[in-house]
């Protein structure tokens, strides 16, 4: 067992959001992973009361908010024109997570390019070189999910901005899903960045480009395959190809002492898979 706590992204349950942090701690989990970014809990629909009200009433259940997720879908930070507007929102979203009394946002960024001559690159750094500076200001982590590149490519990228405001929301699934990753080495690569994870499990089914996952995706495909393809699966915990052994042994080994946050987003009975999924952690965590 390890220093690590379960938490839940709150809208996976599937149920009104009082609901589902009630359930979160019904079934044993510790931390909410809260979703800022649509809906009644989008960052520019909670004033400051209705964020202490929020917090007040996951504290009353023992619970904190391990992490708010940040993303806004589409394409990331990879296109210019969205990008300013993006960067405000994700730093109305940063300043949300202080008043609810955490300090990591997540989401994903888009596709990092192995090469950094590429145009895209430039722009997705320049995008990262402003949140991070805003979450170096506001004493909070930007955190970038893994899935979409190489767990080096992410490094690198992350080695070469000037700022210490992004860190890394590491998920074992998409790594093993999108690009057949090592993943405990993929733990080890990113160490010194890693401030938050999923717990999600799943397999490759077709190899593919990340563009074309990462492209078209949205949340509707999961299911239903991209374009009708289906490139990889979700699985529950166990069941796909994440050696929860191994990975949790590497990021004991790194140090890490945060959150294995179960993220579930298909299947038909959702908080039975998640009770599931606590259940499978326990072993790991103290």
């Amino acid at each position: 067992m390890y220093d690590f706590s379960i938490g839940v992204r709150s809208n996976n349950f599937r149920l009104p959001l009082r609901e589902s942090i009630a359930k979160a701690a019904e079934i044993g989990c510790r931390g909410i992973q809260l979703q800022a970014t649509d809906g009644e809990t989008a960052a520019e629909n909670m004033d400051k009361a209705a964020r202490r009200e929020l917090l007040a009433y996951v504290q009353s259940l023992g619970l904190e908010f391990s992490a708010l997720c940040g993303d806004f879908g589409g394409h990331g930070f990879m296109n210019p024109d969205e990008n300013p507007e993006r960067i405000e929102r994700s730093k109305r979203v940063m300043e949300m997570a202080l008043d609810l009394g955490c300090r990591v946002v997540t989401t994903h960024i888009g596709v990092v390019p192995a090469d950094s001559s590429i145009r895209r690159y430039a722009v997705m750094h320049d995008a990262c070189e402003k949140l991070g500076a805003a979450a170096d200001e506001l004493g909070c982590t930007f955190a970038i999910e893994t899935g979409p590149e190489p767990s080096h490519v992410l490094c690198g990228f992350l080695d070469s901005l000037s700022s210490h405001g992004m860190g890394v929301n590491l998920d074992p699934a998409n790594l093993a899903m999108v690009i057949g990753e090592d993943i405990p080495q993929a733990v080890r690569n990113l160490k010194k960045y890693i401030v938050h994870t999923h717990a999600k499990d799943g397999k490759m089914l077709i190899k593919t480009k990340p563009e074309i996952i990462y492209g078209a995706f949205d949340e509707s495909q999961l299911e239903t395959g991209i374009q009708g393809v289906q490139y990889f699966l979700e699985t529950p915990l166990g069941e796909g190809s994440v050696p929860f052994d191994d990975y949790c042994a590497a990021l004991n080994e790194i140090g890490f002492k945060g959150y294995l946050c179960i993220e579930r987003e298909v299947g038909g009975n959702p908080v039975g898979d998640i009770t599931l999924a606590v259940n499978f952690l326990r072993k790991y965590c103290k």
